[in-house]
Parts: structure tokens; C-alpha cells; sequence
């Protein structure tokens, strides 16, 4: 685990990752402290096995904690705070964040749009050689993976860096460079603008239902077919396309393949996934980091205790609600934290990046408002979360309970800024579009690339 003494930019940057640093190596090394933007041409993947490696380089990346170890969740989390929790670190970056006040230059803003793309050039790497992949569908499972990891990247890209859906028109509002093609020099000519939130949400669409169709209904830590459709089901709910939402929900719920933790707690805190994970991030003391753990607990288990929980939070429990039970008292400075990241156990644990209990919320949600009946009625959707809560059942549901709902039942795991926006609510006195909620094209980028754009409200590139 990470000392507290720590600097901001050797803690962000200097992440030791396991195995297949660069695209094609096949042993385990440590990453260049500087990002790679791209591969020289002598690199390139000329065998199934660098292809294959390359293919695990570029789960290796997801696992970063500036992407899904922890910062896709954390930083927007801090940017749609309203008095919920309290950031009492020391680094300026995530301070800068949850007080809507984010500098070009801060790092971790930097970190999530720069390793994305890196790790959008693997994926890219791979697709440009499933020819070297001999068995049919064996070239099907790696070219649905890379569209997967390609896909929920741009994904976050587009959520983070860009106007919501829903905010103005997508066709003309910028989201951010749909780069398809590896990328193994750069020049001056190379410089790319912003494609439209439209053109981005059509490539993350078109990605995952490959990933969906060509992906296997198992496949280990790895995604699968089922993982494709819940994250499919998150892109149609930030569309408010409702009806296709509760269809990849369903899909998921009905596949046999999950099922809820028996209690609240059992889904956090586990060393190997659990059936309720869909998918879900692999850490261990010889591989992956958790910023997560990092952040919100204490430094008796292994965090840094920079994220307080304030009572307005709490307050949002019904007395008998177990979810409202799971926070602690840090036993060095008196402040609640919640137990969701307190992974006291000495392997690590593992990042639920999707659990089935959103599942159930979010068929729950596209049923009521498309009108529709896939799969269960919503009320029987909304009771299994409650039950599990320890709450007692209701007869009938309203969209409100829903969103409320998946606050208690997701708080803490990443969603809340996007529930925001996508329902038009407000962050504190910030409209769900306001400029300050979007974050800004990082100032390295400006600087390499004139042509990207600055978002509203920032210095111009």
C-alpha cells in the first residue's frame, strides 16, 4: 500500500503494472514513468502470442488506478459532491475537483485522458492484427475484448470531457478523438479534432454490441458476453433510451450466470469476485492497484483517509437500512469513512466495476419510464435491492424511488455525476450542464495539439 507521505505526481505516475508494459513485450516489467503515445513500426504484432500478450497489456492498462483501479469512479464522485463527503488530503488535483474549480493542468484529469488513449492504442494494435490469430473463434474472443476495452474508454472519455447527451444537441456538441487506427509515430500532421458526443456514442454503441455478439457467455476475469450488455446498459440509460437499457439489463439478470451477495457487505472487500460481480477489476499484493482503497480508508487499512463521510450522507438511510450501517470510524482521527474500499485484506481486493444489484435498478428504471414489462415487474426489481437492505418491501415504485435507490445502493462506486446529468439534476447550485461539471482538455494535450479545442470555460488551447 501507498505510504501517506507521498507526492501527488510520484503517486499518480509511478505505478508499478505486472506484466506486458509495452504493446508487444511477453515478460513482466515495469512502466516508463512517461506515457507512450505511440509504438515504432519495428514493434509491430507479428505473432498470435505478442498479439495475445498486447491483448493482456491492454487489461493490464484498465487496471491502472487513474482509469478503472479507481479514478473513473473516485474524481466524479468528487465533482458531483454537494456536501455528501469532505476532501481533507493534501493533494491539490482531487481538491480542485470536488470544489468545481479544475485547472487545465490538473494531473489526475490529465492521467484519465492520457491513459485511456494509451490503452485505446493497444486495443487498437490488437484489432489491426487478428489476422495473425489463426482459430476462428479464438479471433472472435480477442476481437470482442478489444472492442470492449475500446469502447468503455470512450465511453468514460466522452461522460468526463464532454457535454451529457441530454444537454443541448449531441450531433453539434464536441466530445472528444475517435482515434481507430493504431498510432505508432506522430507528426505535426497527426493532429486530430474533437468528434461529436453523437459520433462517439455511435463508435461506443457500435463496439460493444460486436463485443456482445462475438464474446463468449464465459470468460474468466475477462469480459464477456454478459459484461458487454450491462455496460450496454449504461450507455442507453445516459442516452435515455430506456427500453434498449432494460433490455441489456434483462439480458444480464436472466443469463443464470449472477446472482446478489447475501448481504450488502458480502459484495465489497473480496479478495476473488463473487457472483454478483460482473465485472470487476483483479488486485492482489503482486499486481493491480486500488485508488479507492487509497483514498477513502483509513490508514489502518491501508488508505490515506482523505475522503470523509459527512451526515448529510448518512442521513439518507432509514434506520433499518444495512447499507447505512456500512461506514466506520477511523480509529486515528475520529472521521467516518465508508466500507466499501476499507480492503483490509493483505492480497487486496478486488474492484466491483459493475454489480448486478445496477442491474435490477436499471431494469427497473428503463421499464417504468419506456412503459414496458421486460422481465420483471419494477416493483419486484426495486424489492430484491430493499430486501437484501434489510427494508421492508413496497407494492408499488415510482422512477423517484429508483434513483433513490441506486444512490444508497451505488454511492461511492462512480455513478452518481452521470445519474445527475443524465436526469438533468443538479450538482449544489450547478445546473447538470454547467461548464464546471465538464472537465477540461488537459493543457499537455493543448499544447501538443492546437487543433484539439478547450471545453467552455477554460483557457483556450
Amino acid at each position: 500500500m501507498l505510504t501517506p507521505w507521498i507526492s501527488e505526481s510520484t503517486f499518480v505516475k509511478n505505478i508499478a503494472l505486472a506484466c506486458v508494459a509495452a504493446l508487444l513485450l511477453t515478460s513482466c516489467d515495469f512502466l516508463q514513468v512517461e506515457p507512450k503515445q505511440s509504438i515504432s513500426s519495428d514493434q509491430a504484432l507479428n505473432t498470435e502470442q505478442n498479439v495475445l500478450a498486447a491483448l493482456n497489456g491492454a487489461y493490464n492498462d484498465l487496471s491502472d488506478v487513474d482509469l478503472y483501479g479507481g479514478q473513473y469512479m473516485m474524481s466524479p464522485d468528487l465533482l458531483a459532491d454537494a456536501g455528501d463527503i469532505q476532501w481533507v488530503g493534501t493533494f491539490a488535483s482531487p481538491d480542485e475537483i470536488i470544489r468545481k474549480n479544475i485547472q487545465t493542468n490538473n494531473l489526475f484529469v490529465e492521467n484519465q485522458w492520457t491513459d485511456a488513449y494509451e490503452t485505446i492504442n493497444v486495443a487498437n494494435n490488437v484489432l489491426s492484427a487478428l489476422d495473425e490469430i489463426e482459430d476462428s473463434q479464438e479471433r472472435e474472443r480477442v476481437e470482442g475484448e478489444a472492442r470492449f476495452i475500446r469502447a468503455v474508454l470512450y465511453f468514460e472519455l466522452v461522460r468526463l470531457f464532454a457535454q451529457p447527451w441530454n444537454a443541448g444537441d449531441p450531433g453539434s456538441n464536441l466530445g472528444v478523438p475517435l482515434i481507430l487506427e493504431p498510432t505508432r509515430s506522430i507528426t505535426e500532421d497527426d493532429n486530430v479534432t474533437r468528434n461529436t458526443v453523437q459520433d462517439v456514442y455511435n463508435q461506443v454503441l457500435d463496439d460493444l454490441t460486436s463485443a456482445r455478439d462475438l464474446l463468449p457467455e464465459s470468460n474468466g476475469v475477462f469480459a464477456d458476453t454478459y459484461v458487454a450488455s450491462a455496460f450496454l446498459s449504461r450507455v442507453h440509460l445516459m442516452q435515455q433510451d430506456y427500453d434498449e437499457a432494460a433490455e441489456a439489463a434483462d439480458r444480464v439478470l436472466q443469463s443464470g450466470q449472477f446472482q446478489l451477495a447475501p448481504t450488502f457487505a458480502e459484495a465489497f472487500n473480496n479478495v476473488e469476485d463473487v457472483p454478483e460481480y460482473i465485472f470487476a477489476i483483479q488486485v492482489s499484493s503482486q499486481d493491480g492497484g486500488n485508488d479507492l482503497n487509497t483514498f477513502y480508508a483509513a490508514q489502518a487499512d491501508g488508505g490515506r483517509g482523505d475522503i470523509n463521510i459527512l451526515e448529510q450522507h448518512l442521513n439518507r438511510y432509514d434506520s433499518t437500512d444495512a447499507r447505512g450501517n456500512f461506514f466506520y470510524t477511523d480509529p486515528a482521527t475520529g472521521d467516518i469513512r465508508t466500507q466499501k474500499w476499507q480492503d483490509d485484506e493483505a492480497d487486496g481486493a478486488n474492484i466491483p466495476i459493475v454489480r448486478l444489484a445496477e442491474m435490477y435498478l436499471t431494469r427497473a428504471e428503463g421499464n417504468l419510464r419506456a412503459g414496458t414489462s421486460v422481465g420483471a415487474d419494477p416493483v419486484d426489481d426495486v424489492n430484491a435491492i430493499r430486501t437484501r437492505a434489510g427494508l421492508d418491501t413496497v407494492s408499488t415504485v415510482t422512477v423517484d424511488e429508483v434513483l433513490r435507490q441506486r444512490r444508497l445502493e451505488l454511492s461511492f462506486e462512480g455513478n452518481l455525476l452521470h445519474d445527475l446529468k443524465r436526469t438533468g439534476r443538479s450538482v449544489g447550485p450547478l445546473s447538470f450542464d454547467a461548464e464546471e461539471l465538464v472537465y477540461p482538455i488537459p493543457q499537455r494535450e493543448c499544447d501538443a495539439n492546437p487543433e484539439i479545442g478547450q471545453n467552455p470555460g477554460y483557457t483556450d488551447c
